[in-house]
């Protein structure tokens, strides 16, 4: 006989009853064998507050209806967002198993509550009668979102017709569990250690950074080559060996494309498969149709109407910068075509031809930490937020640093960092929450973390990072600002909890503050020595600022071209790696450049949803980040107090409680064009 599993106590569990500093879970509490048994009584606890609603005998009304929706599911909610955080950040085999296990129960779990009939009966009855409930715009926008969000998810479906999207969102989640598992798979196993001889043309930092990579890896004293981007596009930058750069980038752009069990093509097929039958089921024509039915680019056809003349002009702008790299590569007594694995060390050298500098020479003065700290006084001038560091707090990993947000005296949220590179991580950099802001019942504090992927220095020595890192850095702490700076009232909207083509604005803005002169001479100083970035250094870095525009430009917009051929079709395409090949030779795509993500490794398209048919989104919030900075500039004044409020109000504060073409208008006074974009990469 077998003893029954205990119950789980919700109320004493670490995962769902935090009680660590700062509001925190207590990390040291948390054991990876925890997850799984807590998901699921949290699961039960869900479905128990689900039906309480939808039974509800009294008639429906904001609060036991749309505020109790709102507010179901916290122990859930607190639980997943430790695990997803952990996923991504310092996932194992214990880790993987819970994800691939948990992935397609959740998406069950929440098909069967988007399709729950008498739940949007009250739902419906509520947005009936929404003009007589004397409703604030916030909360009428919530019920209407909510309610399209229902219809969306398919709760006017057949018996049939549910039966099977709920199916389809199972499998979808498992697919994407399993994209990004094959991913990190590939990236973590492939790496080349090389030795002294090997290093020709490496600056001092990458080499110290390789040797602390190869060191972690248990080959101390040798230097490794990995699929890191802070390592990878240093290394093809720099690197006077053309076979090792080849080696580098093939094994770069084959990623999730190599054979076995980590290949993803059959992945990428299934999902693309499905996603097309989703949307038929839905009375869309496509899954494009469907994921921008609630965008502000709406169509598939504003979106190719945005990307096409950016494409055109990246392309000129590629080919004749080719011709000079070409020029250049012959001076030097190569006589071969420009490769894949040439751009970027040709491209250094004519960006020290026409300004007198390379990327090198500007390392030694972005540091980590000053960059951080630039992070930091940009927001206190614009927010009049301050940054408290609190160490010795336990989380997921030993590099977490926790920082109180203050504003004045009063604490607005709890912000987490996790910058360094490690074979546990998901490559890229992003920002999540794992409390989001709100005000709704007793309201919640947000708690914001950042994600980077940045090379360690040896122990001792401070990380130094690249210009673009160095954006990257800034480009996540505006997603971060956006979720900590949240002031509304409704959970759903809170935030980042806007379209996907505007969720974009506040980071991409963030960026441009990091080359505002004051800025650089402030923080931008000597690792050694503390002198400012020499003034000369700084005019040609800022010069150089649209150097490699072409390049940049072409590698991102035909992964958003493809993205969004592949989902503007009814149907599926039978090989999607012909259906990608095709459509690079449709829009003549340069040889010597590859797509920045190509399919098998385009987390953003299918390790889960989020950006599948939205890659655009960052170009289309890039239209809206230029003119908003310029905005600053016409005043002469980066930090002008005004638009700064306004931006606070309008943008950053403000989540999804308004439609983003009216927020934008709020601060802007006008929506703009796409030639601020064209002028700010270099293009026009």
């Amino acid at each position: 006989m077998t003893e029954a599993t205990p119950a789980i106590d919700l109320e004493r569990q670490p995962l769902t009853r935090w009680t660590g500093q700062l509001g925190l879970p207590d990390f040291a509490q948390i054991s990876d064998g925890d997850f799984g048994p807590v998901f699921d009584a949290a699961l039960a606890a869900h479905d128990a507050e689900i039906d309480a609603i939808a039974s509800n005998g009294e008639e429906p009304s904001i609060e036991n209806t749309l505020a109790a929706l709102q507010l179901s599911g916290d122990a859930l909610s607190r639980v997943a967002a430790i695990f997803w955080c952990v996923a991504g950040a310092n996932t194992n085999d214990t880790i993987q198993a819970v994800e691939r296990n948990m992935a397609p129960k959740l998406a069950r779990h929440y098909s069967a509550i988007s399709m729950n009939e008498a739940l949007f009966g009250r739902i419906d009855a509520l947005y009936q009668r929404r003009d007589t409930l004397g409703l604030d715009a916030e909360t009428l926008r919530v019920l209407e979102k909510s309610w399209k969000n229902f219809v969306r998810a398919g709760v006017k479906l057949d018996p049939e017709g549910k039966k099977r999207l709920a199916a389809i969102n199972e499998e979808l989640a498992s697919l994407g569990a399993r994209f990004g598992q094959n991913l990190l798979a590939d990236e973590k196993e492939w790496v080349l250690f090389l030795e002294q001889g090997d290093l020709d043309g490496l600056p001092e930092f990458l080499r110290d950074a390789m040797a602390q990579a190869a060191e972690s890896r248990g080959r101390k004293g040798m230097y490794a080559l990995t699929l890191s981007r802070s390592i990878y596009e240093p290394f093809t930058t720099f690197s006077t060996r053309r076979d090792l750069r080849e080696a580098a980038w093939k094994a770069f752009t084959k990623r999730g494309e190599n054979g076995g069990s980590t290949d993803n093509r059959e992945v990428v097929a299934r999902t693309l498969a499905l996603r097309a039958e989703k949307a038929k089921l839905l009375g869309y024509g496509s899954y494009a149709a469907l994921k921008l039915d609630d965008t502000m680019a709406k169509t598939p056809e504003n979106v190719w109407g945005l990307l096409e003349p950016v494409w055109d002009r990246a392309k000129a702008k590629a080919s004749a910068d080719q011709a000079e790299l070409q020029r250049i590569a012959a001076a030097s007594g190569a006589n071969e075509e420009i490769a894949g694995w040439d751009w970027r060390y040709y491209q250094e050298k004519l960006r020290a031809e026409r300004y007198a500098f390379d990327e090198a020479e500007l390392k030694p003065y972005l540091q980590l930490e000053r960059i951080i700290e630039a992070c930091f006084d940009v927001a206190g001038r614009l927010f009049g937020l301050t940054f408290v560091e609190r160490k010795g707090i336990p989380a997921w990993h030993p590099d977490v640093r926790a920082f109180e947000v203050m504003q004045g005296d009063r604490r607005v949220a709890v912000f987490l960092a996790d910058y360094f590179a490690r074979p546990s991580k998901r490559s890229g950099a992003w920002m999540s929450a794992l409390r989001s802001g709100y005000k709704l019942g007793q309201g919640s504090e947000p708690i914001i973390y950042n994600i980077m992927n940045f090379a360690k220095a040896p122990e001792g020595e401070p990380a130094l990072l690249s210009l673009d890192e160095a954006k990257t850095l800034f480009h996540e702490f505006g997603h971060a600002l956006h979720g900590m700076l949240t002031d509304v009232t409704w959970p759903s909207i809170s935030g980042t909890s806007v379209s996907r083509d505007f969720v974009e604005l506040p980071s991409q803005l963030y960026e441009h503050w990091l080359t505002v002169p004051e800025i650089l001479e402030k923080h931008a100083r000597h690792y050694e020595t503390g002198e400012p970035m020499p003034k000369a250094l700084l005019e040609k870095m800022l010069a150089a600022r649209t150097f490699g525009a072409g390049f940049a430009t072409v590698e991102f917009t035909s992964s958003a071209l493809v993205d969004m051929a592949y989902h503007a079709r009814p149907d599926s395409p039978v090989d999607p790696m012909d259906f990608e090949a095709e459509t690079l030779k449709r829009i003549e795509m340069p040889q010597a450049i590859a797509m920045r993500h190509r399919t098998p490794q385009f987390q953003h398209a299918f390790a889960g949803d989020g950006y599948s048919a939205g890659y655009y989104s960052y170009m289309w919030s890039e239209v809206l980040d230029a003119d908003a900075f310029s905005a600053f500039e016409e005043t002469g004044d980066p930090f002008h107090p005004e638009l700064a409020r306004k931006l606070n109000t309008h943008i950053y504060a403000a989540g999804g409680s308004q439609d983003p073409e009216e927020l934008y208008k709020a601060f802007r006074g006008k929506m703009p064009s796409p030639e601020a974009m064209m002028v700010k990469r270099g293009l026009a």
